[in-house]
């Protein structure tokens, strides 16, 4: 398994809701606090998800009894994968014709660390994008005998991304009010995109090992 592949989820994760709201809370009243509020939440979220999934793959890997050899639970995992990832796939498709943020994304002007905590947890935690997505991510490490701690990596780059528009707001200041808003438009248009085109490449990965 190409650890690389596995890192490039992590775009998949953030695209959609995750790093429009992050746009949006970085042009806020509170933009600063409520930013990193956003992205304390959504990695506990992350790190809940991940390490849930991780520990379950890892039960039914035990179950398997294939003491080290290629055994049909390695199989099974790798086909609960490859479901994972057409059912993202579909769920992207389906969303590619949202053109504009939901409206209630408006309020998130105002809105308070507290809040913005909460809905980074949520929108981590309950997105079934999300969910699809740490399910292919834990499901391809744990068939592969990974250690827990190699979904750290995959969590530091997903916070990574969606800590960008904070980090374009830090760097470029009262420019940034320019730049987020084409940032929002960008990602609104063409994420759906960039987010198929990885599931594709890790549904390649994944076929490629059930043939082996």
């Amino acid at each position: 398994m190409n650890w690389l592949s596995v890192l490039l989820l992590s775009v998949v994760m953030i695209a959609g809701p995750q790093i429009i709201t992050a746009i949006f809370l970085a042009s806020s009243q509170e933009a600063r606090r409520s930013s990193l509020a956003y992205l304390c939440g959504a990695g506990l979220a992350g790190l809940i998800g991940l390490t849930v999934w991780h520990f379950a793959f890892h039960v039914v890997r035990g179950t398997g009894g294939g003491q080290g050899k290629p055994d049909g639970t390695r199989h099974l995992i790798d086909w609960v994968v490859l479901a994972a990832l057409l059912a993202l796939m579909v769920i992207v498709f389906v969303r590619r014709k949202r053109s504009r943020p939901p409206k209630w994304m408006n309020t998130l002007q105002a809105a308070s660390p507290r809040f913005a905590f909460g809905l980074g947890f949520l929108l981590v935690i309950a997105m079934p994008s999300d969910e699809a997505t740490m399910v292919a991510v834990t499901g391809s490490l744990a068939g592969h005998d990974k250690p827990w701690w190699h979904l750290l990596p995959f969590l530091a780059l997903t916070l990574l991304l969606l800590a960008l528009p904070l980090i374009i707001l830090l760097v470029l200041g009262q420019r940034a009010v320019t730049v987020l808003p084409k940032a929002r438009d960008w990602a609104n248009e063409h994420s759906w995109l960039v987010s198929e085109a990885v599931i594709l490449i890790f549904v390649t990965i994944v076929v490629s090992d059930l043939l082996k």
